[in-house]
């Protein structure tokens, strides 16, 4: 098989099970648990800081595993582009989407428990 359709597939679905990791915590469907979810110190001892900052947290994995899988598919039609830049190059639009994700959710954590 084409290693550039095997990297796809890949980053494809590594974008889609972000967008099904999210799912139930956008739901607001995961208990607070120390394995998966948002958790902090602070969100676990507050079921309602819990809940809400999951479904924030959530809705930017969402978001991120979409930018990921759109990323994927839309780079490989870009012409000369090897499969070296490809790799780096959507490995750095996942590292990003999650890492803003992330500090967005630490500031609304921040902001609804002052």
């Amino acid at each position: 098989m084409n290693e550039l359709f095997l990297l796809t597939a890949f980053y494809v679905a590594t974008g889609l099970l972000l967008v099904a990791i999210s799912i139930p915590l956008i739901q607001r469907r995961i208990k607070p648990n120390p394995f998966y979810g948002f958790r902090t110190p602070t969100t676990l001892k507050n079921e309602r800081v819990w809940y809400e900052v999951n479904a924030y947290s959530g809705r930017r994995l969402l978001i991120a595993g979409i930018i990921v899988v759109i990323t994927a598919i839309v780079f490989v039609f870009i012409p000369n582009l090897t499969l070296d830049v490809y790799a780096i190059l959507v490995a750095l639009v996942l590292g990003m989407s999650i890492t803003i994700g992330l500090v967005q959710s630490f500031r609304h954590l921040r902001e609804i428990t002052k």
